[in-house]
């Protein structure tokens, strides 16, 4: 997280709202032989206190939790490169923006027989988004199949601990350099999704 607090200002529910809308991110934890990450979809509740995903049973993350393990999970937003020539100021230097939450907590593997909620609540999150189209469920596949799949994963869950958020959007320039710097972002497209990042560098959450 970027130390900067005029980057650190947006409130709780507005990290839980934001993790929720991407429901992907980095999982990670410490290792026996350093650290581990995995790419992974997530459901998130509402409250933002309990977190939840499946892994490969391969996952060297599953044979590190023998026990609750601290992990941190990185859910990443748009981000993009800021030239100094585009905010119209002297002495400036080039940077990155971007927007991350990170939830960290205790993380463990879960019973067998929360996969088949977990797997549900998580192709639903996603079908809905979908709409109008009707929406895939598990009773579409052969039970064997099902079955199959079902075998090769496993459910893992995380309390989460704490929520922080950096969105880091040229809140510490005067505001005609940010809206500059924000005009350019969206065409020079040096990064990720760089439309939407030069709206939120137009109106960051803490300046709404």
């Amino acid at each position: 997280m970027h130390p900067n607090p005029a980057f650190r200002r947006t409130t709780r529910a507005r990290n839980i709202a934001f993790a929720r809308e991407r429901s992907f991110g980095v999982l990670t934890l410490a290792g026996p032989d350093g650290p581990l990450a995995a790419h992974v979809p997530f459901v998130l509740g509402e409250d933002g206190g309990w977190w939840e995903a499946h892994l490969a049973r391969s996952n060297p993350i599953l044979r590190a939790l023998s026990e609750p393990r601290p992990a941190l999970v990185i859910v990443s937003g748009p981000d993009g490169y800021v030239s100094p020539d585009w905010y119209g100021l002297p002495d400036q230097v080039p940077t990155w923006n971007y927007v991350a939450v990170h939830l960290r907590g205790q993380l463990e593997l879960l019973e067998e027989d929360a996969l088949p909620p977990h797997a549900a609540r998580l192709s639903a999150q996603f079908e809905s988004r979908l709409a109008p189209k009707p929406a895939w469920t598990e009773d579409k596949m052969d039970p064997e199949a099902l079955m199959r799949m079902r075998r090769m994963i496993r459910p893992v869950g995380m309390r989460v601990e704490t929520i922080d958020g950096t969105w880091k959007l040229n809140q510490n320039k005067p505001e005609p350099a940010r809206l500059a710097a924000a005009g350019k972002i969206a065409t020079a497209a040096i990064g990720a999704e760089t439309p939407a990042l030069s709206d939120l560098v137009k109106s960051p959450p803490d300046i709404d």
